[in-house]
């Protein structure tokens, strides 16, 4: 499939510095799903694994984040603290369920337009999974988890895909990735079937990246100012009434990020988080495409960097031989809007993390640059 030589390929530098032993894989596939039956194909046996060392623990269970049975994902304590985003990255139409795992006795430092300081020892869970009527099974289906871990030796933050088994009872380290076919009923109660694709942990490095270090990305203030149907609360007020966080008294105090999919709201505020959210954390200041000259986050206003009138810095197959990366009031003449409509190699956007075409997404950005003032 379309990813699959480029994350064998990417994780050549990791062998080289990471021991590890390699598990045959079973060789025996599992029954292959008809066209009736939606699901998911190549989900781990409990053989189907890869042992590491000096990375991380093995299984997810062995970390104690959440009680058994381990797929309700519920939090073994108060400090695995749940939380949800105003406007989500899209991953091929998959839920997530977020989680911050605060160290003892350490608390989160507030910061209004940058990602949230987080002590020493935090680790930051995202669980994606399909739910039982997209699948038409009888309960949701797990099928990775993502550990990004602030250790307190090296300072650094680690990523760590975890890839869940058919049961639904473990989910195993496996820093290769894999991918996994996925048969899903849309909205329109039409089946997509695709190829998804957990990442492998360089591939996980390409976006978290800023200024050559790895950062999370998600959890900022203006994210996470929002209700948590957990907690009935405001996220930013939770935390903040734990104990959890200092620097703010209030959410009150705070930005808040639009919801993109919330069409109460003005069309250029719902495209700019979107944009934000989907592609700021390559295209921003000391983000991997930062040579692009194309800045996307939320809080930039100078529209030739959000792209308008703004050639590319590079022509090539990924331009569609056109000439700027958004044209105001024309979305078919926008270097933008051609390559999220596509999803082959090296003209689709963002490059890796998507394997189907988000619809309602291309929709909103067409609307916004339709919408564009062509003197802007």
């Amino acid at each position: 499939m379309r990813l699959r030589m480029n994350r064998y390929l990417s994780v050549i530098s990791l062998i080289s510095i990471i021991c590890f032993g390699c598990k045959k894989e079973n060789s025996k596939k599992e029954e292959i799903y008809t066209k009736k039956q939606l699901g998911i194909s190549g989900l781990l046996t409990p053989v189907d694994t890869v042992t590491t060392y000096d990375i991380g623990l093995k299984r997810l269970s062995d970390y104690d984040f959440f009680e058994k049975p381990l797929y309700l994902l519920k939090p073994a304590n108060k400090r695995v603290i749940s939380y949800e985003l105003n406007s989500p990255l899209f991953t091929d139409y998959a839920s997530k369920k977020r989680f911050i795992v605060l160290p003892k006795d350490k608390t989160i430092s507030y910061k209004e337009n940058d990602v949230l300081e987080f002590p020493l020892g935090t680790i930051i869970i995202k669980n994606f999974y399909y739910t039982s009527n997209e699948l038409g099974k009888s309960r949701d289906q797990i099928i990775e988890t993502r550990l990004l871990i602030l250790d307190s030796i090296s300072k650094k933050w680690t990523p760590l895909p975890y890839v869940w088994n058919e049961d639904q009872t473990e989910a195993y380290l496996y820093i290769l990735g894999k991918d996994l076919d996925i048969v899903r009923k849309n909205a329109k109660s039409n089946e997509d079937s695709f190829v998804y694709s957990v990442p492998n942990i360089n591939m996980c490095k390409n976006c978290h990246v800023k200024d050559t270090k790895i950062v999370p990305l998600g959890p900022t203030a203006r994210q996470i100012n929002r209700m948590n149907e957990v907690y009935h609360q405001n996220q930013l007020d939770y935390l903040i009434a734990n104990n959890f966080m200092t620097g703010i008294e209030s959410s009150e105090d705070s930005p808040k990020m639009p919801n993109y999919l919330d069409k109460t709201v003005n069309l250029n505020d719902r495209a700019r988080a979107y944009l934000d959210v989907n592609c700021a954390h390559c295209h921003r200041k000391g983000g991997a495409a930062k040579t692009s000259g194309l800045h996307l986050n939320f809080l930039q206003n100078d529209m030739y960097k959000v792209g308008v009138n703004k050639p590319p810095v590079a022509a090539g197959k990924g331009s569609g031989n056109l000439d700027f990366d958004i044209v105001a009031g024309k979305p078919s003449e926008s270097i933008l809007m051609y390559r999220m409509k596509h999803l082959e190699p090296d003209i689709m956007m963002p490059e890796i993390g998507k394997n189907t075409l988000h619809k309602e997404g291309i929709e909103l950005i067409e609307k916004w640059i339709a919408s564009l003032d062509k003197t802007d």
